[in-house]
């Protein structure tokens, strides 16, 4: 019957559509009258009709007739544009520097923090917009299109300036404490998803596949629970998802996840430049007992174990190279090997608690190791990823 294979169809349209991924998309419509209000007040409509333009300070859109949005980005890429490529430029070199050739990222403006090196500045905005090439026709475009943030960002990374050591002498360190002409490469701690990404790469469970949607990591439970219109619910996602960066952990806006929270991530509820970095007993708290660092510390404590050599200061060598590349000094591995004692004979009289850390995460606990040494080697893995230095990017 015709209305039978109607409501088949429909039903095939509906089971297809839920699988495919939608986006809003704007439709260009009829322009709008844009007037001065007199004393702000929107409805009266007696003010001057205004068209579109940028501040008279920055010059002007040379267009004909009324501007557009192509216009407007026309006029941010151009290529005697004050800010675009520089702002950008900034904020990339924060990432590898820790610190922005001019200070205040979130002020570029005349009452900001003057450039430390503005001839470096300018010529790595060129760089950017032009690719280093000839410019073609078109002002502040290369033949090969310009603005390449991967180029970029090279050029920057295998500069000398970048490829310093973080460690200085002394008087040094005492004529430039801010490290504001280069000497040194910077050192500060990583942001809250790259101290996540760490735990995971080192202990080998990081999943570097790139897109796709959100994903739910370890999250306590009922945080989520004064959550109402509508009321939601965390499942831990299986498998590989649990182990995806960072960045792709799912976002609620005013809750984000707790760990995210605990090293300084924004809420995103406002625009926020720069991530404030904070130093708390709570992030330490995180690094011991999220169950995403403690099965972390398990999975590293099994590679220590198959990689690591035989003997505890071996395997204490090759943990340190792993997470900190560096060799272990004589008095940490003083300190280390009288904790892995201490717990080999806690986890032995105590089978049932060794299971029960072991236990932790999805990872399936491994076969064919001695449990209770096991469980000594991961308190002392959860150590080294708890370290200031394995959280510091030097």
């Amino acid at each position: 019957m015709p209305r039978d294979a109607l409501a088949d169809l429909q039903k095939k349209k509906d089971a297809l559509l839920k699988v495919v991924a939608s986006s809003l998309v704007s439709m260009t419509g009829p322009a709008r009258t844009m007037r001065i209000l007199p004393r702000g007040n929107w409805l009266d409509d007696s003010g001057e009709v205004v068209q579109p333009a940028v501040p008279a300070a920055l010059g002007s859109l040379e267009v004909q007739g009324r501007a557009t949005r192509l216009d407007l980005a026309k006029w941010l890429t151009a290529a005697d544009h004050p800010l675009t490529a520089r702002v950008f430029v900034n904020r990339l070199w924060k990432l590898s520097f820790g610190q922005g050739l001019v200070r205040s990222l979130e002020d570029f403006g005349i009452q900001s923090t003057p450039p430390t090196h503005p001839e470096l500045l300018d010529w790595l905005a060129i760089e950017f917009m032009t690719n280093g090439e000839p410019r073609s026709g078109e002002p502040g475009v290369s033949a090969t299109g310009g603005w390449n943030i991967k180029k970029l960002h090279k050029l920057i990374l295998m500069s000398a300036t970048y490829r310093q050591s973080s460690a200085v002498a002394k008087e040094v360190r005492e004529r430039d404490p801010s490290n504001l002409w280069l000497a040194r490469q910077g050192r500060h701690r990583l942001e809250a998803e790259l101290v996540r990404d760490n735990a995971l790469a080192v202990s080998g469970l990081l999943v570097k596949k790139i897109g796709g949607p959100s994903v739910k990591p370890y999250q306590p439970a009922g945080y989520w629970q004064f959550l109402n219109f509508p009321k939601r619910d965390w499942a831990d996602d299986k498998g590989e998802d649990q182990y995806r960066r960072g960045m792709y952990t799912y976002w609620q806006r005013s809750f984000l996840h707790p760990s995210l929270l605990a090293f300084d991530a924004p809420s995103r509820e406002e625009c926020t430049a720069e991530r404030p970095r904070s130093s708390t007993p709570l992030q330490a708290l995180v690094l011991l007992n999220d169950p995403t660092y403690v099965e972390a510390a398990r999975a590293f404590a099994e590679l220590i174990f198959k990689e690591g050599g035989t003997s505890i200061n071996d395997r204490l060598n090759w943990a340190y190279r792993q997470a900190v590349s560096r060799p272990i000094k004589p008095e940490e591995a003083k300190v280390l090997t009288a904790l892995i004692q201490k717990h080999l004979e806690e986890y032995t009289a105590d089978p049932k608690a060794a299971q029960q850390l072991l236990g932790t995460g999805q990872k399936p606990a491994p076969q064919g190791l001695p449990l209770p040494e096991l469980a000594a080697w991961t308190s002392v893995a959860r150590v080294i990823l708890n370290l200031h230095e394995t959280i510091t990017r030097n």
